[in-house]
């Protein structure tokens, strides 16, 4: 744990760095990149995987080195050539984990979260899952245990493998000529990401693009036709959150509502997308046919409203990279502690991003969760040694949220009264 939140508090600024240069390269080129909204949701959405990670929070069945103790044939002697040989065996195993992910109705809950941006820039990337609690495709990295990868190098080649997938979602790099017959570019990425019929579950790969064409699965980027983003289903949420189990949702409704037990059964390990037909019949959801006629989801934000949400996300995040300093220092408890009012403060700001009236329930709760806190450690988790009257400042940060959040509820309400509108 320690070890990942020390690349952690390298890695979080490294990226929004590059969001920052992406944005303003975009500028220069005349292409818009983000809009705030989406972003922030997407940054906030890396804010809570970063939290779930962190903290260890998936149960695994057979860890790696459980695998290597049991099922390893050789020893092999640690060189470049093992780290180069690791590397490939673990962009295969990602291979097929995304591609299960993709095409498993029950799986694709663990994956729905990245693909739901409607946009495609380097802060979608980070759109990552909360709901992966479980490591079921621990049997991909056999292959790796047999031949004897120890565990020391695959504890620093996964995070590699993980960050070196960063860098494709963008849309101001065009095809990158010889590369693109070998590694997975950011055309390559944009096809993959597209709701378009043609583009749909291509380009699984996750580094090297050889596998898709060697398994079937590989599109290129077509000039006639260009990528739309997000998914078939779209989410009509800021909310990580919700994101992250509207999928769940809809299969446990519809494998209540069907009539037949077989269907009940059999609706969490078909294609995804698949519903029994009587509950479709009664029903129905909205799915997107004609992608380039698709409006984006998007709501109300005067530029104080945006303002705001992106002071949210900047104090959420020196608070998650403070809480990544401190990590060791305190037990496992208030350590989790401190990573639920950050969930707390991510759920509230995104559920007023949505102009939902229950942000003003969930800021309540942060409020008290934060007071909570800081009178339980004697102060936010030492802060103060750091920074003078930093727990006032975090008490003061608490009361404005609060403050601004209940008048834009009472706003919201007032406008809805007013016009007959009934909100979320």
């Amino acid at each position: 744990m320690e070890l990942y939140a020390q690349s952690l508090m390298y890695a979080v600024p490294f990226f929004f760095t590059l969001i920052l240069i992406e944005f303003i390269a975009g500028l220069t080129m005349g292409k818009k990149t983000i809009r705030s909204m989406d972003t922030i949701s997407s940054l906030s959405s890396g804010i809570t995987n970063t939290l779930k990670d962190v903290l260890g929070l998936t149960v695994v069945i057979f860890s790696y080195g459980f695998l290597v103790e049991h099922l390893a044939v050789f020893e092999i002697e640690t060189t470049w050539v093992l780290f180069v040989l690791a590397f490939i065996l673990k962009d295969f195993a990602g291979y097929w984990t995304h591609r299960f992910e993709h095409v498993i109705n029950v799986f694709w809950n663990r994956h729905i979260i990245h693909h739901s941006s409607e946009e495609f820039n380097l802060a979608c990337a980070l759109r990552q899952s909360v709901s992966t609690f479980f490591g079921i495709f621990f049997f991909l990295y056999i292959p790796m245990a047999f031949v004897g990868v120890p565990v020391e190098v695959f504890a620093i080649v996964a995070p590699i493998h993980l960050f070196a997938q960063f860098w494709y979602h963008t849309t101001l790099i065009n095809k990158m000529g010889f590369l693109e017959y070998i590694i997975v570019t950011p055309s390559h990425h944009r096809v993959h990401h597209a709701i378009n019929d043609i583009y749909l579950d291509k380009n699984f790969s996750q580094i090297f693009i050889i596998w898709d064409k060697l398994f079937g699965t590989f599109q290129e980027e077509l000039e006639e036709e260009p990528a739309v983003y997000g998914v078939k289903k779209p989410v009509e949420t800021w909310n990580p959150f919700l994101i992250n189990f509207q999928h769940m949702w809809l299969i446990a409704k519809d494998s209540m509502r069907t009539e037949k037990l077989w269907d009940k059964i059999r609706i969490w390990f078909m294609p995804t997308g698949w519903r029994p037909e009587d509950v479709k019949e009664k029903y129905p959801i909205e799915i997107i046919t004609k992608p380039h006629s698709m409006e984006k989801y998007d709501t109300p934000a005067s530029p104080f409203f945006t303002f705001w949400h992106w002071m949210q996300l900047v104090v959420t995040s020196v608070l998650v990279l403070y809480m990544l300093i401190i990590i060791v220092q305190f037990p496992f408890r208030d350590i989790l502690l401190y990573a639920g009012f950050i969930a707390v403060t991510v759920f509230s700001y995104t559920t007023l991003m949505d102009r939902n009236p229950y942000a003003g329930v969930t800021e309540l709760i942060k409020f008290f969760i934060g007071l909570f806190l800081i009178y339980k450690m004697g102060g936010w988790y030492d802060l103060d040694n750091s920074i003078p009257y930093g727990s006032f400042i975090l008490i003061a940060y608490l009361a404005i949220s609060l403050v601004i959040t209940f008048y834009y509820v009472y706003t919201d309400l007032k406008s809805a009264k007013e016009s007959g509108v009934q909100l979320a």
